[in-house]
């Protein structure tokens, strides 16, 4: 029943008053106020597009191309003061004198503010890797993402690998301040890490992804210009950025791991407790606390479980729940005989997707994706999937990256389930229709919120029921599977964070009610255990969007229409789960049928 499931969020009604989202609150913009917020927002842009220039160069900012974030402690110290002081300004608005329009901009950008200040007062940059990505990948993966257009961009990016070895060693200086601090990462987690570092420090320097955008065919450049481009990059491999690849696995080899925890429980670093408060609000975007979302998750898992029972009965398996579970993992039908195989699945099932979408949503992007296996060097560490986004402005389209490693352990029953989270109707349309909100401030474009983006996209999962998109009994019941996954999170991030639960714990939930396999598990566990927090966004934003669908449904009855309901989540780009409950109830408001007015 949904009365178990609902989440309450903390101060919806005051924020849709202080937002300016309630209609009552709406006057006549003020232009003096109206002056005074876009000057924030032109002031706020212009250091975000600095802090990013990886982004902003992607964005069309040819400056910007050369250059590489800094992740140094002295560079936060100074993005701390540029926001405090925006901060300040924000405050002294009142929301009352801007448009409908401005206030929810306002909303957004005071919400942005104040995470980046409490993360950087955290001093969260004392962990710069987690079983997910370690910054020792930096460089490996900006050569993987570059797309060269000019001889102009090429001699850019030399100056960016130009600024590698610094980048570097600015984290290594911010893990030793971590291990100054004792705000470190478990041993388990340090040893995932150097054996990526490893990996790539070994890479022989003509394979290495850093000179593949020098190298690739559609860079408009002369054959002699190439090889004085490759050249180069080349140099800069053997003298700058290997040996400082090389002080990384040295730094998490003789530095880190000796001082790295035993313990997996980020409450056990000093400022624990607090720091993963943070996190689940920053993740959640809601004030509820890690007992809570706790007790939240064992209530999905018994929801789910049963559901998950009904469709084994349904496929006349006469095992066990245990039993179905291991011939799922085990039997050679469910899996691919080889990686282009299991590639082209992907590719098929995709294109299966496309025309059912305009069924689900009136306004859809127009920008395309593909679908392209994760490279080589990284698929060990990686999840399943994941998606790239595209750049319209340089005219990349984006891409569900897809794991093609341990062929035994990628059973073709989670295709469906997988591509429509990251691809359609998932993250490709969310963030690509994000992309194209043109008349708003720029920095609309971009908020990732994850309670919103990952919560549509597990909310995007539900939506093949409704398409007829799952085939098979055991396509729907992955479906659940990986609910079910996402249920468990909610119990071992916060199993492990809070409740300080062994390994053997934090598998346990996925063990006994996933079909996922052991190499997935161990795989995920790690990153909740290195990731405090991330993990429990994609289920709360889930319940919050089902719930918010289903009081429009209620309240609209046979006037509710899928399509505009959609259209009206996705419209404002990522935000807040408060914020868009606010919004969908004036929605639903203005949807309602008004009073009919008696006559005498």
């Amino acid at each position: 029943m949904m009365g178990k499931r609902h989440i309450g969020l903390s101060a919806v009604a005051s924020a849709a008053l202080l937002f300016g989202l309630a209609p009552s609150v709406s006057a006549a913009p003020e232009p003096a106020q109206t002056e005074a917020f876009q000057a924030i927002v032109r002031d706020y842009e212009t250091f975000w597009r600095s802090d990013d220039p990886v982004g902003a160069g992607n964005r069309g900012d040819q400056a910007a191309l050369a250059r590489l974030p800094d992740p140094s402690f002295a560079a936060d110290q100074h993005r701390k003061g540029i926001l405090t002081r925006l901060a300040e300004r924000l405050q002294r608005l009142d929301p009352r004198g801007l448009s409908e329009a401005d206030q929810l901009n306002l909303a957004l950008l005071h919400h942005q503010i104040d995470d980046t200040r409490a993360e950087l007062a955290d001093d969260a940059a004392r962990l710069p890797f987690t079983a997910y990505w370690s910054f020792s990948s930096f460089g490996p993966d900006l050569g993987r993402s570059t797309h060269l257009t000019s001889l102009a961009e090429a001699n850019a990016y030399l100056t960016r690998l130009g600024g590698l070895a610094s980048y570097y060693d600015a984290q290594i200086a911010n893990a030793r301040r971590g291990l100054a601090t004792g705000f470190t990462q478990p041993k388990r987690i340090v040893l995932v890490s150097l054996a990526t570092a490893k990996r790539e420090a070994e890479t022989p320097l003509a394979t290495s992804s850093m000179l593949a955008p020098l190298k690739a065919s559609d860079l408009p450049v002369s054959a002699e210009e190439r090889q004085a481009l490759v050249q180069k990059a080349q140099v800069l491999l053997e003298t700058q950025i290997l040996p400082a690849q090389k002080r990384i696995v040295a730094f998490l080899q003789d530095e880190d791991l000796p001082k790295a925890r035993e313990t997996l429980a980020i409450r056990d670093v000093p400022g624990g407790e607090a720091y993963y408060r943070h996190c689940i609000r920053h993740f959640t975007t809601t004030d509820l606390g890690p007992d809570e979302i706790h007790e939240i998750g064992l209530a999905e898992v018994r929801h789910l479980r049963a559901e998950m029972e009904k469709l084994v009965a349904a496929t006349g398996f006469s095992g066990s729940f245990a039993e179905f579970l291991k011939y799922l993992r085990t039997d050679p039908q469910f899996y691919a005989k080889s990686r282009e195989e299991l590639l082209l699945r992907y590719r098929a099932k995709a294109k299966e997707i496309d025309p059912l979408l305009p069924r689900l949503i009136g306004k859809l992007p127009r920008l395309t994706y593909g679908v392209r296996p994760i490279p080589d060097a990284t698929e060990e560490g990686q999840t399943t999937a994941y998606y790239e986004q595209g750049a319209p402005e340089r005219g990349e389209a984006g891409y569900v990256g897809v794991n093609l490693s341990h062929l035994d352990q990628r059973p073709l029953y989670e295709i469906p389930t997988l591509l429509l989270h990251e691809g359609a109707p998932g993250h490709h349309v969310q963030l690509a229709l994000a992309e194209e909100i043109k008349d708003q401030p720029e920095f609309r474009r971009r908020l990732d919120f994850t309670a919103f983006v990952e919560g549509w996209a597990l909310y995007a999962e539900q939506l093949g029921k409704e398409t007829d998109l799952y085939a098979t009994l055991y396509e729907r019941f992955s479906q659940l599977s990986y609910d079910m996954w996402r249920a468990c999170r909610l119990v071992a991030d916060t199993g492990v964070h809070w409740k300080r639960w062994t390994l053997d714990q934090a598998r346990a939930c996925f063990l006994e009610n996933t079909a996922l396999s052991q190499h997935n598990i161990d795989t995920e566990v790690d990153r909740y255990i290195s990731w405090p927090g991330q993990a429990l966004g994609y289920k709360i934003g889930e319940l919050r969007i089902m719930a918010l669908r289903h009081e429009a449904e209620a309240a609209l009855g046979d006037r509710f229409d899928l399509r505009a309901f959609h259209d009206m989540v996705l419209s404002g780009g990522a935000q807040p789960l408060d914020i868009l409950e606010a919004r969908v109830r004036a929605w639903i408001a203005t949807q309602a049928p008004r009073p009919r007015i008696q006559t005498p």
